[in-house]
């Protein structure tokens, strides 16, 4: 049986988080800088109404804006970070391995695998405004080494067809989870199927910019369909569309909840 739900640009949780007053030690930047948050989730602060999707925890939509602007640096264990850039330019220092400094532009997008253990700061030196798309998931395994693994999505070269970004296929960044993410752009309208990994696993399906059909739901500019249940997704994509695919092995909530008495929940964080 099918399940699904809409949720429109304006329903998602809205924040903005400034570099001053008592987020001073968490949010970098300028007096004045500031970070603005849409939430499609909730999620401790990451708040959208809805309860995670799957094994996805978070999909926020944020603008850091003003020089500096990010989050300084802090830790996390047990979760799995991807953010895919969209505008603007991406400054991220991570302690995995040997830890290094990244420069992400727009099109690079990370994986970053927090484990047992890891730090991390994300910033914008730039006065430029940055925009990405940061999704946090659950892990398959408890208490792995930490990691962090880039790339770069062209679009001149990969535009008009679904590319799996992330996950099991060829040239994806790998994850600890049984997850997929895939991103369609488009410069000409036209139709095109996805399918998931089995009926059961569930698909987020976020329109960046245009607008789309999927399954005769109609999808303007930043709004998302979740579905569950379906042996395919079929898309109309308006011409110049982006839009990012989530498919993730879907869990129950309550099974969910115990576990995290079980083991304790600040064992994700």
């Amino acid at each position: 049986m099918p399940k699904s739900f809409v949720l429109r640009a304006g329903e998602r949780g809205h924040d903005v988080i400034y570099s001053d007053g008592s987020a001073s030690s968490y949010v970098a930047g300028h007096p004045g800088s500031h970070i603005t948050r849409e939430s499609s989730f909730n999620f401790h602060q990451y708040q959208g109404g809805r309860p995670g999707f799957g094994t996805v925890r978070v999909f926020g939509d944020e603008v850091f804006s003003g020089a500096g602007c990010g989050y300084n640096m802090h830790p996390h264990h047990n979760f799995i970070i991807c953010a895919f850039v969209l505008e603007g330019e991406l400054t991220h220092i991570n302690t995995a391995g040997q830890g290094m400094v990244d420069q992400l532009r727009q099109g690079d997008y990370y994986v970053f695998s927090a484990g047992s253990g890891g730090k991390h700061c994300e910033l914008s030196i730039s006065p430029e405004n940055m925009n990405a798309i940061y999704l946090w998931l659950m892990p398959g395994q408890l208490f792995l080494p930490p990691s962090y693994h880039r790339a770069h999505f062209d679009i001149r070269t990969r535009r008009n067809r679904i590319a799996q970004l992330v996950g099991d296929a060829d040239g994806a960044l790998p994850v600890s989870q049984d997850l997929r993410v895939s991103r369609l752009v488009t410069d000409r309208a036209g139709g095109f199927t996805y399918t998931p990994r089995t009926p059961e696993h569930g698909v987020y399906v976020f329109v960046a910019e245009g607008s789309a059909t999927v399954n005769e739901v109609a999808l303007g500019r930043r709004d998302s369909l979740g579905i569950s249940g379906v042996e395919t997704l079929a898309i109309e994509a308006a011409d110049s569309s982006d839009i990012f695919f989530v498919e993730t092995a879907m869990l129950d909530d309550a099974r969910i909840r115990a576990w995290e008495k079980a083991h304790g929940a600040d064992l994700l964080d």
